[in-house]
């Protein structure tokens, strides 16, 4: 269930009491006339279950009230409630699988911010990839997958393409278009710096790594892993089973081939960057391809149900 606060500007008051009214998701609804001082306006709050809240939050959207008040969306962790019951016996679907459009669009908004934190762990990630890479330890790489950030913007780019939202795909091809760059340039830098030091050499890249090869030799299952990989990092996101995306994040190997080609560019043996970048291209572009097609199908199942909902009324 999900709590939602709107500013509501006084002529608009008596229209959104009367959707909140018509909307079998909707219970707990509250009214406190003036209360608001920026912007000024009536309070208005409410429940609302999750697989009944998209239809809700989009009126009110289309009423004006992003633009002319505000509204905020918060989870509820518990609502023990007759009513919340009904609500929810009402409303067609499943909350744990329903999809907050609002709600991800936002998150993922905010995953697409060029920030120094976020080239910081991709870069710390790739370094961990790239020492990972050269000692042949698979724990190392599985290390640099839960430390990358990419997944964020990735998915900010499924959300962005499904939903059409040019602006979030500007800024998801802006983070994934300078975070990788930057941080395969450092790793280069720590590679020659740890050379320096005798810590690591070109021989470690050229011996017989059974563990971590495949990251440089893609092949058919690379497609499919990133694909399956894709699928399961869109339904953790929109039905917020936030637990599972650390299987999602080891199970791609966008951070490893991104190290792997810098490691493999530092020495120069262009066969395993290039490997390398392939298996970085392959991955990118199925999480992509698999995360919209995800977003679409979602997209598809609950306009059903909003549909029956609305014949209802």
């Amino acid at each position: 269930m999900l709590h939602v606060r709107a500013i509501v500007p006084a002529q608009l008051t008596d229209q959104v009491q009367q959707l909140l009214a018509a909307d079998d998701a909707v219970t707990h609804v509250s009214v406190m006339p003036g209360v608001a001082v920026s912007p000024r306006g009536d309070v208005v709050e409410f429940d609302v279950v999750r697989e009944g809240a998209s239809p809700i939050l989009e009126r009110l959207r289309e009423i004006g009230l992003e633009e002319s008040g505000s509204i905020v969306v918060e989870r509820v962790d518990a609502a023990i409630s007759l009513a919340a019951d009904r609500a929810a016996r009402r409303t067609p679907g499943l909350g744990v699988d329903a999809v907050v459009w609002a709600e991800v669009e936002q998150q993922t908004g905010e995953e697409t911010q060029l920030s120094a934190a976020y080239l910081a762990f991709m870069t710390i990630a790739m370094i961990i990839a790239a020492v990972g890479v050269l000692l042949d330890q698979p724990i190392l790489i599985v290390g640099s997958m839960v430390v990358g950030p990419e997944f964020g913007p990735l998915a900010a780019m499924c959300v962005g393409l499904a939903r059409w939202r040019p602006a979030l795909i500007r800024r998801s091809a802006l983070a994934l278009g300078v975070g990788f760059p930057f941080a395969m340039i450092l790793t280069v830098a720590a590679v020659w710096l740890l050379t320096a030091a005798d810590l690591v050499n070109e021989s470690m890249l050229l011996a017989e790594r059974p563990l971590t090869d495949f990251i440089w030799r893609p092949d058919a299952l690379s497609w499919v892993i990133g694909f399956l990989g894709g699928v399961a990092g869109i339904l953790s996101l929109t039905s917020a089973k936030a637990g599972t995306l650390v299987g999602v994040l080891i199970s791609v190997t966008t951070i490893p081939a991104a190290a792997n080609a810098a490691v493999a560019l530092a020495y120069g043996v262009r066969n395993e960057a290039a490997g390398s970048a392939l298996q970085l291209v392959i991955n990118l572009a199925a999480i992509v391809v698999a995360g919209v097609l995800t977003l679409l199908v979602q997209r598809l199942i609950w306009h059903r149900p909003a549909r029956l909902r609305g014949s209802r009324r």
